[in-house]
């Protein structure tokens, strides 16, 4: 259950209300709604459960929400007094020791604080950067892996079971080209007159690649056929250029746990019983000399060449046998992360699922927009460093890993993004990840404070009772929930969106509330048990995006 225990009691106190009113046998849990009013003179809590019983009993809401209010168990809910508002709504207003009991709760759980098992353990399979080795990671891979990890984090953390991966392209015609183009490069360094493929790759690392392999193999492969060196060429470039990747990739807080290659598709003979299982459902056709999809059975726009005329595969035969092969697996669900010119692949790959006897809903596709990098107000067009796309690397080394991944969660995904490079660089409160940090650090300096004045946290709390105090503990109590519903949506930014009302309700209890007074020792030690308790919550909200939670700045 990832309810919190405050909401979990008062579900409980008014289930119980309505039940023992007779109004229905049974009330469960899940359908009782409580949420926290923006007007803090409506209470802690509000629900509106009288106007979902009206639909039942046809009664006036107002004289339901009355006989609910006067049914509750008060001392079993921690509630001190309720009210009636509006066309029924009820407004708990708690004790404040049923508020503060949360801060016990975050020093007990530590680094667990905000975990659930929500998720059942369901098996997820999520792919996303999947790039292909054919060169540096860009800004919109940069994005997608950001995304992808913060998910992959935030889905773990509310109880499912995970797995992130990452899909090779190494079987199509830009590893030939890469090949080609490490050929050329090499029989260059010999100074032999050699031009690169129309479609080549003219990169410095594949220069390099071509003078180390001269370094250590000397002209071996001037001396074999080129069939044969574009082979070995084929398979060293993008052994180089994926290791390239997954060092970029580490570098920026992000590890796949499944690297799966295209080509053991056709090594491992997935692609042919994959079409062949497809024919024998009835989903196949020939026309024109080639082999059909009857894709438009299942709601596509038009039906889908398996195999072309000349006998070769179109790019979607093998992403149908890849997506089979995840499902064959034992992944309940797949989750495929794509740029935002990947619209029409959505219907097309629910068809083929659907054909080979899954459901439609087992594949989720979340397409991510564009990303614009803009630095004093102008769009950046240009790497610096490779006169390129900007690449991950520019990134990490102009703004730093922190600021990048905090800046490309922070916004839906599925929203066309401005990445404002002068604000990621800024040390203001402005740049939301600085103030996010700067209020971690800010905490630590705190428990530093008080452990230099021999002050030590209590484990009670009856004299936290100012409203700041109050805010701060409701926000930390709602930690576990908002995990679940970023996880449920696959929605980063809902985590960072917690984090920056956390780091702002610290700041304005910071300023209204002395935390370490010699002369009020008790309060003191209680606060800092309540600073520790938002420490540890700050600190488990950045790492489910991948952020650090700084000590000092």
């Amino acid at each position: 259950m990832a309810i919190n225990k405050i909401e979990l009691s008062l579900k409980k106190v008014i289930q119980k209300a309505v039940v023992d009113l007779k109004f229905v046998e049974d009330y469960p849990l899940e359908q009782i709604v409580i949420e926290i009013p923006k007007d803090k003179a409506h209470g802690d809590y509000s629900t509106n459960i009288a106007m979902q019983l009206t639909k039942v009993l046809r009664r006036n809401p107002r004289e339901i929400a009355q006989a609910v209010i006067d049914a509750l168990d008060l001392e079993a809910g921690h509630i001190e007094h309720v009210e009636m508002a509006g066309p029924g709504f009820i407004n708990l207003f708690l004790r404040k020791d049923a508020m503060t009991s949360v801060i016990q709760e975050v020093l007990t759980e530590q680094d667990h604080f905000g975990c659930s098992d929500y998720g059942q353990g369901i098996r997820y399979n999520i792919e996303f950067v999947s790039a292909n080795p054919t060169g540096d990671l860009h800004l919109g891979h940069a994005k997608g892996a950001a995304v992808g990890d913060s998910i992959c984090r935030i889905m773990k953390a509310a109880g499912y079971d995970v797995t992130s991966e990452y899909y090779i392209n190494d079987a199509g015609n830009q590893i030939t080209n890469l090949a080609l183009s490490l050929y050329a490069r090499y029989l260059q360094t010999f100074g032999k007159e050699a031009k690169l493929p129309e479609d080549g790759y003219h990169g410095a690392d594949i220069i390099q690649i071509a003078e180390n392999l001269k370094e250590e193999y000397g002209d071996r492969f001037l001396n074999v056929s080129q069939e044969e060196a574009i082979a070995y060429f084929r398979k060293i470039g993008t052994e180089h250029e994926l290791q390239k990747i997954k060092d970029i990739l580490k570098e920026f807080r992000v590890v796949h746990d499944v690297w799966f290659s295209e080509t053991s598709l056709y090594e491992n003979n997935k692609i042919e019983p994959t079409i062949q299982k497809l024919k024998d459902q009835g989903y196949t056709y020939e026309s024109d000399g080639a082999l059909w999809f009857k894709s438009t059975e299942f709601g596509d726009d038009k039906d889908r060449v398996l195999i072309k005329s000349d006998g070769s595969y179109t790019y979607l035969t093998p992403d149908i046998a890849y997506h089979l092969n995840k499902l064959d697996r034992g992944y309940e669900y797949l989750v495929d992360l794509l740029g935002a010119d990947h619209h029409g692949y959505i219907q097309r790959m629910k068809a083929a699922i659907q054909a080979l006897g899954y459901n439609a809903d087992q594949l989720n596709i979340d397409i991510m927009q564009m990303v614009r990098m803009v630095e004093n107000g102008e769009v950046v067009k240009m790497s610096k460093r490779t006169g390129n796309a900007v690449t991950i690397k520019d990134l990490i080394e102009d703004i730093g890993v922190d600021a990048t991944r905090y800046f490309f969660v922070s916004k839906a995904a599925s929203s066309p993004f401005d990445f404002d490079l002068s604000l990621a660089k800024s040390k203001s409160n402005d740049n939301p990840v600085y103030y996010a940090q700067y209020a971690h650090a800010r905490m630590c300096s705190i428990e530093r404070q008080a452990a230099q004045a021999g002050i030590e946290m209590a484990d009670h709390y009856e004299l936290l009772v100012h409203e700041k105090e109050i805010e701060l503990v409701k926000h930390i109590n709602e930690f576990r929930n908002e995990i679940v519903e970023s996880a449920k949506q696959r929605a980063p930014h809902k985590i960072a969106n917690y984090i920056q009302k956390l780091a702002q309700l610290f700041h304005s209890f910071y300023n209204d509330c002395y935390v370490i007074d010699e002369n009020h020792l008790d309060l003191s030690s209680q606060r800092l048990a309540l600073v520790k308790a938002t420490q540890i919550t700050l600190k488990n909200a950045l790492n489910l995006i991948g952020v650090e939670a700084p000590e000092k700045m």
